[in-house]
């Protein structure tokens, strides 16, 4: 090799300049201004020179390789040339610009690094902290017990030293290696998860900072391995009990000693998802909404599918007429499957926590799906559960029909006891706010904490605000409708806006907050919709009642 181009590795490829400033991607070889153009002149292939500091910004197309990419596939997730853009593999499908891929990824990689130092890295520090404390509490609790040993000692004199001898050896017996063992690995695998979060914010750092495309563009967020945090560690201290001295009952009056242990609880540690907070504000509607994905669920050909509603932005829970709750992937994957207590159908399902509620009309119960078992959450007497939605506040809302069909209302629940808080029934006229009858009501909190009923019975939307007066009904645009307005599941996005499946004409209902109509989703083949969710980037999803497929449909910008 040339012992100068060893010593001095940037140098013009043409003239031989050292410092050249500028860098052809595709020929991959570094120029100086001068010579740019002499470059660019060259017939034989395409060129594109950029700043030396913007090398590697420019991925050439995988099947044409004298073709620049400057297109990408939302479909495929592949960069793409112009030329690809009229071949079969891409028929159809969406096309964006390829540096507004990249610009769409780097903020995803930003939202990704923020939430990392922001919510998830804190987050494991404090359990790492927490642990410590724990540790601490161990050494500590010890003394005390022991100090609080020998009081009773001095208080009792001879007669407890029979007693006394017992309980110390009870205490001696106590193996604080071992528990401190289940809390040293905890702490061990909580120091190795945080070292890997910070590894991966070093990475994302590296990758928000660089100009490889290819690299950028192939980016996958790690951030949901590290949402489920691990279970909370809870130490239940030996405590002393103590009371009056009475020499017949010595023994029973001096007290016990408490088990020594560590309760595991798998909702102890919590986290905030990034939720629609973080989305940009006045979003635009997209003039053609689009499908990203339809997911087949596992329901036979004479079931129908009814609910559906997130766990997260890769999984959904779903519901029909059969008694088994299914979660599924995005990819179709049946994950797992929960049979209601009564067998038979749920009526309406949602999710608190991460955690599966859903209402039995049959039972007069709502329950929930903690810790891999069904716990009845309430059973209603006189009263039989609809649906539920649970509010900003964790509160439960529950649409309820009286045994005998003459009464609707909604009731509102504390989350931690389940006692009543709110009742909305009537309006200031005294009369029902509700359709009366066996007619399917489905319930959601908008952002603004107003109440929205999609009432069959009513061919209308009903409204009410937080306190449980009736703001207005949205009874559709008759002038677009072909049959009667048919409203089944309803949701709200992170814009406050209100949709509604209408199961008869095919289409989904979007309004404002107001009750204003902004328009209709109507063109992405939605065949029998009947139950709706957003996830956290408004992303609708639409339970295809008679298919049994979920669509998830993009319809903001």
């Amino acid at each position: 090799m040339d012992e100068r181009w060893a010593q001095d590795v940037l140098r013009c490829h043409l003239c031989d300049i050292s410092g050249p400033t500028m860098y052809c991607d595709i020929c991959q070889i570094h120029l100086c201004k001068e010579c740019v153009g002499e470059h660019l002149s060259s017939e034989f292939k395409d060129h594109k020179v950029v700043p030396y500091k913007m090398r590697g910004s420019t991925v050439k197309c995988q099947k044409h390789s004298s073709k620049i990419c400057e297109l990408h596939c939302v479909q495929c997730d592949i960069p793409i040339c112009a030329t690809c853009v009229s071949l079969e593999d891409h028929k159809d499908h969406r096309i964006v610009e390829f540096l507004k891929h990249i610009e769409n990824k780097k903020e995803a990689i930003r939202r990704d690094l923020t939430e990392f130092e922001q919510s998830i890295y804190p987050k494991y520090k404090d359990i790492a902290s927490y642990i410590s404390v724990q540790k601490g509490n161990i050494n500590t609790n010890s003394k005390k017990l022991t100090t609080a040993l020998d009081k009773q000692k001095e208080d009792l004199q001879k007669e407890i030293d029979d007693i006394l001898r017992k309980l110390k050896f009870a205490l001696d017996k106590i193996d604080y290696s071992r528990y401190l063992a289940v809390l040293n690995r905890q702490e061990d695998e909580i120091a190795q998860t945080i070292s890997k979060i910070t590894q991966n914010i070093d990475n994302l750092n590296i990758l928000l900072n660089s100009n490889d495309a290819s690299l950028v563009s192939a980016y996958k967020s790690m951030n949901a391995e590290f949402r489920s945090l691990p279970p909370k560690l809870t130490i239940s201290l030996p405590s002393l009990t103590s009371q009056k001295i009475n020499k017949e009952q010595l023994y029973q009056l001096f007290g016990s000693l408490s088990a020594f242990c560590i309760t595991s609880d798998d909702s102890g540690y919590t986290i905030d998802s990034p939720d629609a907070e973080t989305l940009p504000s006045e979003r635009s509607l997209l003039d053609e909404p689009r499908i990203i994905t339809e997911i087949k669920t596992e329901y036979g050909d004479n079931n129908e599918l009814y609910s559906v509603s997130c766990l997260s932005d890769d999984y959904i829970w779903t519901s029909g007429n059969e008694k088994i709750m299914k979660l599924v992937s995005l990819q179709g994957k049946l994950v797992k499957e929960i049979e209601t207590n009564s067998r038979t159908r749920p009526g309406d399902i949602t999710v608190t926590n991460g955690y599966l509620v859903y209402t039995d009309y049959n039972e007069r119960a709502v329950n929930i799906l903690k810790n891999k078992k069904l716990n009845r959450v309430a059973r209603l007497q006189g009263w039989r559960p609809r649906s539920v939605c649970i509010s900003s506040t964790g509160d439960f809302l529950v649409v309820m029909d009286s045994d005998d069909y003459q009464q609707v209302k909604i009731v509102r629940y504390s989350s931690s006891d389940f006692k009543e808080k709110q009742c909305i029934q009537s309006n200031d006229n005294g009369e029902p706010l509700y359709s009366l009858g066996d007619f399917s009501k489905y319930i959601s909190e908008n952002k603004n904490l107003d109440i929205c009923v999609a009432d069959y019975g009513a061919a209308a939307v009903v409204v009410v605000n937080q306190a449980g007066k009736l703001r207005f009904t949205y009874t559709g645009p008759s002038s677009t409708i072909k049959e009667s307005f048919c409203p089944v599941g309803i949701t709200t996005d992170s814009q406050s806006r209100i949709l509604t499946a209408d199961y008869w004409n095919n289409r989904i209902h979007i309004f404002e907050q107001d009750g204003q109509f902004l328009r209709c989703i109507d063109d992405c083949d939605i065949q029998h919709p009947w139950g709706l969710c957003v996830d956290s980037k408004d992303n609708l999803f639409v339970a295809e009642c008679k298919t049994r497929k979920v669509k998830k449909i993009q319809y903001y910008v």
